[in-house]
């Protein structure tokens, strides 16, 4: 068999499922690095949206595909791309926030302004459990969890924008 027939079947059904599988091969990876201690930040929890979107879509494009509506799973494939193009460049802000590139939202880098009431303050400390955004807790030949999110979120927009192009 083809290697490039595995990676890239020549059915719709075949490239929706890899998109499918991507989409939670990365999540399971996320919950197993959240369950073995790695609290998520707040851009964490967001980025993690594209994939939560991406799954059910790939498994429609799939559904749409196996009943021969090819313009509906193309269409599906083009929205998979955006969704993951997006989610590319929110990882990437999130990696710059880590690097201390840019500033990152106030709600997880620490920051803040204006007065402080000092119960307010105790209140919030004892409610809440902020994991820093601008913070790297973990890296993986050389890149953040952020860094690895840029590269499976940018994979699976390419491959879905070619998904896309190809035929039936």
């Amino acid at each position: 068999m083809d290697r490039i027939a595995v990676v890239l079947p020549p059915s719709q059904a075949g490239r929706a499922l890899w998109i499918l599988a991507g989409a939670l091969a990365t999540l399971a990876a996320a919950w197993t690095f959240e369950a073995s201690g790695f609290a998520p930040c707040e851009l964490c929890l967001t980025e993690r949206w594209a994939f939560y979107a991406g799954a059910p879509l790939a498994a429609l494009a799939a559904f749409c595909a196996v009943r021969s509506l090819h313009g509906a799973a193309r269409g599906l494939f083009v929205l998979l791309a955006i969704v993951f193009l997006a989610n590319a460049g929110l990882a990437f802000y999130h990696a710059g926030v880590e690097q201390h590139w840019w500033a990152g939202p106030t709600a997880c880098t620490g920051s803040f302004s204006g007065p402080v009431d000092v119960d307010d303050l105790m209140k919030a400390l004892n409610a809440a459990r902020v994991v820093n955004c601008d913070e790297v807790r973990l890296r993986i030949l050389g890149l953040s969890l952020a860094g690895w999110d840029v590269v499976a979120s940018a994979a699976l927009a390419i491959y879905a924008a070619l998904a896309a192009r190809l035929g039936r």
